[in-house]
């Protein structure tokens, strides 16, 4: 173990700098880790680069990176579930576990969660990470770090699916193919679907989706919801039998509702502006259940599973690499667009 914890610390919008700070010490049910693969978040980028989203600002120095793997190397009290070099996944948000959504099931959903990389909250982009244990899930030995690390992303769109009533045979549209639209093609496909149209107004992200499992694509080129719904039904064969937005854009909510067969479910899990139109009187008259899903719940056992088995693959998300020295390019490049998921390597080189 190094004597300093060398740290990737935003201190405003635009000024993220590497800090040598102290190793901290795990107190009582946590674990102090090693880190190693850390993947960089749309969301971290808009902290770095524009300082907020909505009403999360960043007001003091913090550290970004919420998707992420480590080593065990030492515990707090009262720590039985792991050991000392075990290799893990981090889930980032920590519930309370005493309210009455964390009691019934639904602790995506606390009100006083921590949440690693989101104001007011400290991320883990460093050498060195302490996190509840309880939250560190154990990584076979056949599951790489940087597949740990993309356990996040994933369980956004198993969440996704999930809220969305995917199944075996279902016909599934999904909205959007940056790293959440395909986690839920990922999802979708091990979830038993038949069919996945992805929509998008990019041709190199179309051709990424169908690699990643996507049945057929849709380019949107029309400005018109109802015209694009049309051509979802046209190129499916029929109307989707559910539906995951993960783009953010108010186009696709409604061209989402007007496509879906009657009595389908929407989960919109994409964030986009505060307040969008939507066509009411079609997803009233025809029930469409346009739900919320907010992060994720008890994902992580069922993720490592897949992962472990071969039946979920995500490393071909994987396009760039970058070690904790080179975080401003690692940064630069997510920004650009050009990969799909880069990764920064925490771990320090002899």
């Amino acid at each position: 173990m190094t004597a300093t914890n060398l740290s990737a610390v935003l201190f405003k919008k635009g000024d993220m700098r590497l800090v040598e700070r102290p190793i901290p010490e795990p107190k009582a049910g946590e674990v102090l880790l090693s880190m190693r693969k850390i993947g960089i978040c749309g969301s971290d980028v808009k902290y770095l680069y524009e300082g907020a989203i909505g009403s999360f600002i960043v007001r003091e120095p913090m550290l970004l990176g919420h998707e992420c793997s480590g080593v065990v190397v030492k515990l707090g009290e009262g720590v039985t579930n792991l050991k000392v070099g075990d290799r893990v996944a981090i889930e980032p948000g920590v519930p309370c576990r005493r309210c009455e959504l964390c009691k019934g099931g639904r602790y995506n959903l606390c009100p006083d969660v921590f949440f690693l990389a989101t104001p007011p909250d400290s991320g883990a982009l460093a050498r060195y990470h302490v996190h509840a244990a309880d939250f560190c899930f154990k990584l076979p030995d056949n599951v790489s770090f940087e597949e740990g690390a993309l356990i996040e992303p994933l369980s956004v769109g198993l969440h996704a699916c999930a809220r969305a009533n995917v199944g075996l045979g279902k016909r599934v549209l999904v909205c959007g193919s940056g790293p959440i639209g395909l986690s839920a093609v990922l999802s979708a496909k091990a979830m038993g679907a038949a069919e996945i149209i992805v929509t998008d107004i990019d041709d190199g992200r179309l051709e990424f989706a169908r690699k990643m499992g996507a049945t057929k694509t849709l380019k949107v080129t029309s400005s018109d919801p109802i015209v694009v719904a049309q051509q979802v039904r046209d190129t499916l064969g029929g109307m989707p039998d559910c539906a995951v937005e993960a783009s953010g854009a108010q186009f696709s909510v409604q061209m989402g509702i007007r496509a879906l067969k009657p009595g389908s479910a929407f989960a919109v899990v994409g964030h986009g502006p505060n307040d969008i139109e939507i066509p009411i009187v079609q997803a009233i008259a025809r029930e469409i259940d346009v739900r919320g899903s907010f992060r994720y719940m008890n994902t992580w056992p069922t993720a490592v599973a897949m992962l472990a088995s071969g039946k979920i693959d995500v490393k071909p998300m994987i396009t760039h690499n970058f070690t904790l020295e080179e975080t401003l390019k690692a940064f630069e490049m997510a920004k650009s667009g050009a990969g799909v998921k880069v990764i920064i390597d925490c771990e320090k080189k002899e």
